[in-house]
């Protein structure tokens, strides 16, 4: 421990507050709270206690802290909050890859408010539903949502007319002032009550809803009405009722050698309405009741609703604590506790039920993940002769039609997994026009290879057979990289040719290795083929300008620059085509009317 830290020690206030402690980089690294920050911190560096081995490698790599003084320990524990959200540090207990997780966004702050799935949740005025782990099942609601109402999806609400959303009655066309906003606030209402797990509060209110149109012989309305209080019926009957009444959230608890698990149910007004499993990391050394107190705060202060009651499969660490913070962010009272009997108690064991299935389902997931990445590159490197794992491959494929717009791909697997950020794609000129598959990879591979090339692979994959590979190996071995292995990989059968091998390999049928290979060979062949098509697109737009009076090659290209795609030109009124780089008005009248020529005749 170095003096400065020392002094730090012996300076510590005896009041309420959050302490930082950070690394020799600067880097904070762990984040507490506690009513007396002289006892909590100085705690850590009195060796007799007895520390646990995480607690010894943090304090073995603090060099440096910071203190926060705070009025209450409850600001303390918001502040800590914040600040373990904020800094991600090392050593706390946290949701595994909680930024990651999507949210359902409903924006009230705009006047016909529009719902879809996000992961960034902002201070904007518009309510947040989540968050959840598992973003096929958010997709599945927002499409249930949008059967069940016909919400609009357009950013833009200075349409003119009504767009295809609205004639096959999944929009009620607010941009085009269709529908009034007394009427469209009441769908968003029932939306946010479904969201919310109340759809018995949305079926009455479209029943009255329904009745009153009936009465007053709006009957379009009335059967509207009626097709969405039948469908929210449908989706009520799924829900079953657990509890007699009220808003809980059960909490169950799970651990293995692989990891901790905490399942959340979520019951509203008594009904079991959905459930979500976290993956807990920092917390294998931990207490389960200090697993679950860190789960609360963290899981609770971005929350986008907090329930009267949340159930635990055990007493945690300042319980009441706990209790008043939440009960602050939701302005109303909130119970936690663990249950020892009835009906509660067997919600919590079937929560710690679910937790371990959910844990051994994300145990299998990891190892299948493990067989595809590590376990592949490992059977890989030995069936190729390999010293190590080739962590870094580079694929390379060639696309055009005829040798009109030939382009080639580069994709980049690292340790298994595609890296997205490392691909790239070339337009080849020395063999416009006329199809040379050969000369074409060469020319990419010198572009790679000839200059600077760092990071350097560790394996080099040619699309291709034992000709291709020829070719490669005369621009990559004429460059100098003599170390880096080569093959090719014929698209019959999956043959690997190897420099200086006559016989190709053919890597077993049901093998990891093989499963690698076809993927990272698909993915440069998919990756080669949406740019040939974005170039062929460019030219069949520009072909197709071509027949418009007083357009040239500069007005094409600036047509294309403004606008992106053809099919927006088409939808282009006088006005924006003319708004258009070096456009002048006759020049926009004159592609309006190309694509509109009934309206010339008019």
């Amino acid at each position: 421990m170095n003096e400065e830290l020392t002094e730090k020690l012996t300076l510590l206030p005896d009041r309420p507050g959050v302490y930082l402690m950070k690394d020799v980089q600067g880097r904070i690294i762990y984040v507490g709270k506690a009513i007396n920050l002289k006892n909590r911190v100085r705690s850590y560096f009195q060796s007799g206690r007895g520390h646990s081995p995480k607690v010894k490698a943090l304090t073995a790599r603090i060099e440096d802290l910071e203190t926060i003084i705070t009025a209450s320990e409850i600001e303390a524990l918001i502040l800590e909050c914040n600040l373990i959200k904020k800094h991600r540090p090392k050593y706390n207990i946290s949701l595994r890859d909680d930024k990651t997780y999507p949210y359902v966004k409903v924006t009230l702050n705009e006047d016909y408010p529009r719902v879809f799935v996000t992961r960034r949740v902002l201070k904007d005025g518009a309510r947040y539903f989540g968050p959840y782990t598992d973003a096929g099942a958010v997709h599945e609601t927002l499409h249930m949502l949008k059967k069940l109402f016909p919400l609009r999806t357009c950013r833009q609400m200075n349409a003119g007319r009504p767009c295809l959303q609205h004639h096959i009655k999944r929009c009620l066309a607010p941009c085009a002032g269709k529908v009034c906003k007394r009427e469209y606030a009441e769908m968003i209402q029932a939306v946010c009550l479904l969201l919310e797990g109340r759809s018995e509060t949305v079926v009455r209110e479209l029943r009255r809803r329904m009745e009153r149109a009936a009465e007053t012989l709006n009957f379009e309305l009335a059967a509207s009405l009626r097709d969405q209080l039948a469908a929210v019926e449908k989706v009520t009957e799924k829900q079953n009722m657990v509890t007699s009444s009220g808003d809980q959230d059960v909490l169950g608890l799970a651990r293995s050698a692989q990891g901790i698990c905490v399942q959340v149910f979520f019951i509203r007004s008594g009904k079991m309405v959905g459930r979500e499993h976290f993956l807990i990391s920092g917390g294998e050394e931990e207490e389960d009741a200090e697993v679950l107190a860190a789960f609360v705060k963290q899981y609770y202060s971005r929350a986008a609703f907090i329930p009267r009651e949340i159930l635990l499969p055990r007493e945690v660490p300042e319980q009441d604590l706990l209790a008043e913070w939440l009960s602050g962010l939701k302005a109303g009272r909130v119970r936690v506790g663990r249950p020892h009997r009835g009906t509660k108690k067997d919600l919590v064991e079937m929560a710690n039920g679910n937790a371990l299935t959910a844990l051994a389902a994300e145990t299998a997931k990891l190892e299948a993940d493990f067989d595809h990445t590590e376990g592949a590159l490992q059977e890989l490197g030995r069936y190729l002769n390999l010293t190590t794992p080739p962590r870094r491959m580079e694929c390379f494929d060639i696309s055009h039609i005829q040798g009109a717009e030939t382009v080639a791909s580069m994709v980049v697997f690292t340790d298994g997994r595609p890296n997205k950020e490392e691909y790239r794609r070339y337009k080849l000129q020395t063999v416009e026009g006329s199809p040379d598959d050969f000369r074409s990879m060469q020319e990419v591979l010198t572009r790679r290879y000839g200059a600077a090339a760092d990071p350097l692979p560790d394996l080099i994959v040619i699309d291709g057979g034992k000709g291709q590979l020829s070719a490669a190996l005369a621009v990559i071995r004429g460059v100098g990289l003599s170390e880096i292995p080569v093959i090719g990989l014929a698209k019959q059968f999956e043959l690997i040719f190897r420099e200086g091998e006559s016989e190709p390999l053919a890597l077993p049928r049901y093998s990891q290795a093989l499963y690698l290979m076809q993927r990272i060979r698909d993915e440069a062949h998919r990756f080669a083929v949406t740019y040939h098509r974005k170039l062929r697109s460019r030219r069949n737009l520009v072909s197709v300008l071509d027949h418009v009076p007083g357009i040239g090659a500069k007005r094409r290209a600036a047509l294309w620059q403004h606008f992106g795609s053809l099919a927006k030109i088409k939808a282009a009124n006088p006005a924006e085509l003319a708004a258009a780089p070096g456009m002048t008005k006759p020049a926009a009248q004159a592609v309006y009317l190309f694509f509109h020529p009934l309206e010339g005749q008019a």
